[in-house]
């Protein structure tokens, strides 16, 4: 007699139903986080030295990976379409297509990537260090609220300086993709600039915008819920690092799928 539970298919669907699990925890703990998050907003109980320390993490230390790995991807990019698009006599839309991935996509997610990577990851080790350390529940006990302490000013670090990430990312793959243009299929400067904006309008800069925002306060939430809820030992931290990075990751493409719909369908 075979042993169920030595088959493929009952370790699959163990797997599968120990994900769903794990994501409706960690929904769960996300929605009740939001809610404590946005009670201490709308009282303006803020700790503004703690949001702008946030903020210059968020932004300012995360910025060099960013814009790399951003004016990397629109180098690739170009690389391969400019030549092509020249080819068929197609120059006036090199500019175009590039602002128009640039500003709707690439420069926003690539970003929201970078920051998960770098940032997110940190803030949920620190938080899950924090609570299997005890120092969350002594945090309570000297009648500190972790939530507004800890979580808030993270949360409106991700909302306020995601944009300003995007803004700069943009910009930096623009000028990538001009330059690469510009060498690749002799593009002239003065053309490349010229049809940035055929297709591209500042609508578009400001869903960008407005969907960028969603990105950091959905990263900085997520990550600090799943470090704040972490219980156990160092394991622990490693899996709810983990957990944060790979929901975090899933989150903003609902987010990007959700954006494109709303506005562009």
């Amino acid at each position: 007699m075979i042993d169920v539970k030595t088959t493929l298919t009952y370790s699959f669907l163990r797997i599968f139903f120990r994900g769903i699990k794990s994501f409706l925890i960690t929904l769960g703990n996300v929605g009740k986080d939001f809610t404590k998050v946005l009670y201490y907003i709308l009282r303006l109980r803020i700790n503004i030295k703690a949001t702008i320390e946030q903020s210059s993490r968020f932004a300012v230390d995360s910025l060099p990976i960013t814009l790399t790995i951003v004016g990397m991807t629109s180098v690739i990019i170009a690389m391969q379409i400019a030549p092509e698009l020249a080819k068929q006599g197609a120059e006036g839309y090199i500019g175009m297509l590039s602002s128009l991935v640039m500003v709707r996509e690439l420069a926003c997610i690539m970003s929201g990537f970078a920051i998960i990577s770098m940032i997110g990851s940190s803030f949920a080790s620190e938080l899950a260090s924090m609570a299997v350390g005890e120092q969350i529940n002594a945090m309570r006990v000297l009648k500190v609220n972790p939530i507004e302490y800890l979580v808030v000013p993270r949360f409106l670090a991700g909302v306020i300086m995601m944009p300003f990430v995007f803004i700069l990312s943009s910009f930096v793959g623009i000028v990538c993709a001009g330059i690469v243009s510009h060498i690749t299929a002799g593009l002239s400067i003065l053309n490349y600039v010229s049809s940035l904006w055929q297709g591209l309008y500042i609508r578009d800069i400001f869903i960008a915008m407005l969907k960028a925002a969603f990105f950091g306060g959905t990263i900085s939430l997520i990550s600090c819920s799943c470090g704040y809820s972490t219980r156990g030992g160092a394991k622990e931290v490693g899996i709810a690092t983990t957990r944060a990075v790979v929901w975090s990751f899933l989150a903003i493409a609902i987010w990007d799928y959700i954006f494109a719909a709303a506005f562009y369908l």
